[in-house]
C-alpha cells in the first residue's frame, strides 16, 4: 500500500506542474501588469502609484529568465511563481495586500462548518431514500418519490435561498437571515438554515442518481441468487446492493471534495458567511488575480487528493480491489 501511495504521488507531479504553468500563462502572460494595477487602484491612479504596486508584487521582473548583467538567471516571474506554489506560498492579495494563505485559514472554518455537515447529511438522506424507493420499486410510492426528486431538481438553488430567508428567517424568525457566529447556541441558529438549503438543493438529483445505481445492481445475478437462498429484501439491499453500489457513489462524490473546502459561493454571499466561497466571489468581482489563481491551485490539489482517497475507499468497500 505504501508503495502504491508513493507511485500515485509521483504521478500527480506532472499534473501539478501543468496546472502551475497554465495558471502562470493565464494570470501573468495574458494580463498586463499595468492593467491589473489600474483595476486595483482605479483609472485615476498616478503613474508612480501604479509603478509601486507593480514593483511590490514582483510584476516588474522578467517573465521567464533574467538575462540582465549580474542578475540571477532564475529571478523571474515564472520561477518565482513555481517556487511559491511548490512551497505553498500563495502570495498576497492584489486588492488588500493581506497574505492569501492567512485568508484561506480564516475562511476555511466558516466554509467547512456548513459544507461538511451538509455533505454527510445529504449523502445519508439521499442513500436512505434511494434504497427505500428501490425497496418499493414499481409502486405508487416509488412513482411519487421519483416525481418529488424531479421537482426538487427543477427548482433553482436561488429559490431555496430566497424562500428560506423570507419564510423561515424573516416571517417565522426561526433562524437569522444574515450573519455568522460560531459561539454557543448561536452557532446552531446561524448554521442550520444554510445547511438545510444546501442539502435540499442537491437532494433531488442525488436521489435520482443513487436510485438508478441501486436499480442497476438489483438486476444483477448475485441479487437473484441471494433471493433464491431466502435472504430477505432488506438484507439484500443493505448487505449486497448498497455495498456494491458504493463504488459508483464514491466516484461521484469525489468531485465534491474541493467544494467542501472552498465553500459555496451563493450561500455564503446571501447569508454573509465569511468563508472561502465569499472570498472567491469577492476576488472575482474585484479582479483580485492573486486570490483567484491561489483558489485554482488549491482546488486542483484537493481534487487530486480526492482521487487518491477514492482509490483507498474502493479497497475498503470492495475486497476484490487491491492497491498494487
Amino acid at each position: 500500500m505504501f508503495s502504491y501511495f508513493l507511485r500515485r504521488l509521483f504521478y500527480t507531479i506532472p499534473v501539478v506542474l501543468g496546472v502551475m504553468v497554465i495558471t502562470f500563462v493565464l494570470f501573468y502572460m495574458l494580463q498586463k501588469p499595468d492593467t491589473m494595477a489600474r483595476r486595483m487602484l482605479g483609472p485615476k491612479a498616478s503613474p508612480q502609484a501604479v509603478e509601486n504596486w507593480i514593483k511590490q508584487r514582483g510584476y516588474d521582473k522578467p517573465v521567464f529568465f533574467n538575462t540582465q548583467p549580474g542578475g540571477n538567471l532564475f529571478d523571474s516571474q515564472f520561477f518565482i511563481h513555481l517556487k511559491s506554489l511548490a512551497t505553498f506560498d500563495l502570495g498576497v492579495s492584489d486588492a488588500t495586500g493581506q497574505p492569501v494563505l492567512e485568508r484561506f485559514k480564516e475562511g476555511a472554518i466558516p466554509s467547512l462548518s456548513i459544507t461538511l455537515p451538509a455533505f454527510f447529511l445529504g449523502i445519508v438522506l439521499a442513500v436512505s431514500i434511494s434504497l427505500f424507493l428501490v425497496y418499493v420499486r414499481e409502486t405508487k410510492i416509488d412513482f411519487a418519490g421519483t416525481i418529488f426528486s424531479v421537482a426538487l431538481m427543477s427548482i433553482p438553488v436561488m429559490v431555496y435561498v430566497i424562500f428560506g430567508q423570507w419564510f423561515l428567517a424573516v416571517l417565522l424568525k426561526y433562524f437569522p437571515a444574515y450573519g455568522f457566529n460560531l459561539e454557543g447556541f448561536d452557532m446552531i441558529r446561524f448554521l442550520t438554515l444554510p445547511i438545510l438549503i444546501l442539502v435540499i438543493g442537491a437532494l433531488g438529483s442525488d436521489i435520482r442518481l443513487y436510485r438508478a445505481i441501486f436499480l442497476e445492481e438489483v438486476r444483477n445475478e448475485y441479487v437473484r441468487t441471494a433471493y433464491a437462498k431466502g435472504v430477505s429484501s432488506g438484507s439484500v439491499l443493505l448487505r449486497h446492493v448498497l455495498k456494491n453500489g458504493m463504488i459508483n457513489i464514491i466516484t461521484l462524490t469525489v468531485a465534491a471534495l474541493p467544494m467542501l473546502i472552498l465553500g459555496s459561493l451563493v450561500l455564503e454571499t446571501f447569508f454573509g458567511i465569511p468563508g472561502l466561497g465569499n472570498m472567491t466571489l469577492a476576488a472575482i468581482q474585484t479582479s483580485d488575480f492573486a486570490v483567484i489563481r491561489a483558489t485554482t491551485y488549491v482546488g486542483t490539489l484537493l481534487y487530486l487528493l480526492g482521487l487518491l482517497i477514492t482509490d483507498f475507499c474502493y479497497a475498503m468497500v470492495d475486497p476484490r480491489i487491491k492497491l498494487q
